[in-house]
C-alpha cells in the first residue's frame, strides 16, 4: 500500500489527526495519534458498534490528550494499543493500521498489523 497521509508535522505532539483513504475502491477512515514522539494508528470506528470516534476531523482524544474517547459513548482507550479501559466496548480494542514515518513523512502501509 505505502500511501502518504501527511507530514509529521502536520500532527502536533500530543494531537491526533483522521484521514479518509480508498482501499479496493472504498472508502476507510483512519486517524492518527502523536504521543510522546510515536504515532499510533487505528481505524477510525468504535469496536461497540462501528461509529466513527471523532468529535471532528482531529478530535479523537480526551480534553487533557491522555486517552482516545469515542464521541458516541464515551468509551476510553489507551493510545499505545488501542486498548478499551471504559465504556460499552471494556476490553476491546480498535483496529490498528500500520503506519511508518520516513523522513518526516507518515505513510499508511496496511490496515491490519499483519498486512
Amino acid at each position: 500500500m505505502n500511501e502518504k497521509l501527511c507530514s509529521l508535522d502536520d500532527i502536533p505532539e500530543g494531537e491526533s489527526k483522521g484521514f479518509e483513504v480508498a482501499v479496493d475502491g472504498e472508502s476507510v477512515q483512519l486517524f492518527i495519534v502523536r504521543k510522546s514522539d510515536a504515532i499510533f494508528g487505528y481505524l477510525n470506528d468504535c469496536p461497540h458498534i462501528g461509529t466513527p470516534l471523532n468529535w471532528k476531523n482531529t478530535r479523537f482524544l480526551t480534553m487533557d490528550g491522555s486517552q482516545i474517547v469515542c464521541a458516541t459513548h464515551g468509551a476510553l482507550f489507551r493510545i499505545k494499543d488501542g486498548h478499551c479501559t471504559a465504556g460499552p466496548c471494556i476490553g476491546m480494542n480498535l483496529e490498528r493500521v500500520e503506519i511508518d514515518c520516513v523522513a518526516g513523512e507518515i505513510f499508511l502501509n496496511s490496515l491490519s498489523p499483519d498486512g
